[in-house]
């Protein structure tokens, strides 16, 4: 029987000891969790002992031991790991020789690793802290800091990623937009979201628009003056549509007009995507369902990276299974994609199996496979990072750490 404490980002809470829950109600995040430790602290006092509770927040869940004198502590399952002996360096000896080779000590700097410091406290950690207890980060910290490191870096370069799948409905469009949220968020700017779909791309309808209607379409007579030496990043503000909260640009198709009225050649996509390289550091690109059209066999010769999207209906996965095997035949490029291709599963309604038997299914097709659970805020109209769910969040934050490791 597991004592648990939870609290929630908005101020409530829950604490669960010895089968008996016990809700709070508090104006912020801080008070809530001072409150719950309250109620575990007056319950170790009536039964006279330690008592161990799981803390859960949206950051991670620490094992903790409250004690009647409400001193706090963490539980350590298993000893600290063992100290590793880095090549070259050795323990002193009785003889009193130099306890580290000077061979060693040169190359050793006073700076700090970046790559191997702690993340800084959150959540839990944080809130012990301040009380002036040291819990130390938990695994699902560590890792969600390593993954926001991941798509935080610059690349020589720019880089494209596609994302794809033949059956409409089936993502495609909320997993670009959230993955260009995440590398901008992270990173900073240089992102770019190009709905390369002529049949009523809708990336436009749920994205923030800027103060015009542009789309690929206006973009297309500026190619050549926007190639030249002189042009400015700034003159790209007059076709592109920035998302001030989530910090990137989106170039959108016309919704409104019949795939004949503004199908480019891929002749022209290719000036679109020479103007997107010149100006962006990553460009994605949200897909139509014709894998057999020009232009979408032209962003596949473009791309650095697939995304495959899904959800858990079947003929969606399957679509996705059939892109990758197509793909995989049809030349070198396209089969070096289909092996590193990342896959997102997402469970968009309640009623649908649950995510992880798809990704099974799809564990020896790709490189890598994320699985989003269900969200109503996927439902919206906007698409924006901060509305969803702090386990949506966490899932997309994963799957663009998954892309990052192929770029």
């Amino acid at each position: 029987m597991q004592n648990i404490v939870t609290v929630n980002s908005d101020g409530t809470g829950v604490v669960t000891l010895d089968d008996q829950p016990s809700h709070v109600t508090a104006g912020s995040v801080e008070e809530a969790r001072r409150q719950l430790l309250g109620v575990v602290i007056d319950h170790a006092r009536r039964v006279g002992r330690p008592v161990e509770v799981i803390a859960r927040d949206a950051e991670a869940e620490h094992h903790l031991s409250v004690h009647p004198d409400g001193t706090v502590e963490p539980v350590r399952d298993a000893p600290p790991p063992a100290r590793m002996q880095p090549v070259g360096e050795w323990e002193p000896s009785s003889t009193g020789e130099e306890a580290l080779p000077r061979r060693v000590a040169r190359e050793r700097s006073f700076l700090a690793d970046t790559r191997i410091s702690t993340p800084p406290p959150t959540g839990w950690q944080a809130f012990l802290a301040r009380l002036g207890f040291k819990t130390g980060p938990s695994a699902e910290e560590i890792s969600r800091w390593e993954d926001e490191r991941a798509i935080s870096q610059h690349w020589p370069g720019p880089r494209t990623i596609a994302i794809l799948n033949g059956k409409g409905g089936a993502g495609k469009t909320p997993s670009t937009a959230l993955l260009s949220a995440m590398f901008a968020r992270a990173g900073g700017s240089g992102v770019l979201a190009w709905d390369n779909n002529v049949t009523r791309g809708t990336l436009g309808w749920r994205t923030e628009g800027g103060p015009h209607d542009a789309t690929v379409l206006d973009l297309l007579p500026r190619t050549d003056e926007l190639l030249t030496p002189g042009a400015r990043a700034a003159d790209l503000a007059a076709v592109v549509h920035h998302q001030t909260i989530d910090k990137y640009d989106v170039l959108r198709s016309n919704p409104l007009l019949l795939s004949t009225e503004q199908k480019l050649t891929p002749d022209q996509l290719d000036a679109v995507h020479a103007v997107a390289a010149k100006y962006y550091r990553l460009v994605f690109m949200d897909s139509g369902n014709d894998e057999g059209d020009a232009l979408w066999l032209r962003m596949i010769d473009h791309a650095d990276q697939i995304v495959v999207a899904t959800t858990t209906r079947p003929d969606h996965a399957e679509a996705g299974r059939l892109l990758l095997n197509a793909l995989a035949e049809r030349d070198q490029h396209s089969a070096r994609l289909a092996d590193q291709a990342v896959v997102i599963v997402s469970q968009a309604d309640r009623e649908e199996a649950d995510a992880a038997s798809i990704a099974r299914g799809y564990d020896a097709l790709a490189r890598a496979v994320v699985t989003v659970p269900y969200d109503p805020a996927m439902r919206q109209q906007w698409l924006r990072v901060d509305n969803l769910s702090p386990a949506t969040q966490r899932s997309y934050l994963r799957a663009a750490a998954a892309v990052a490791v192929g770029l």
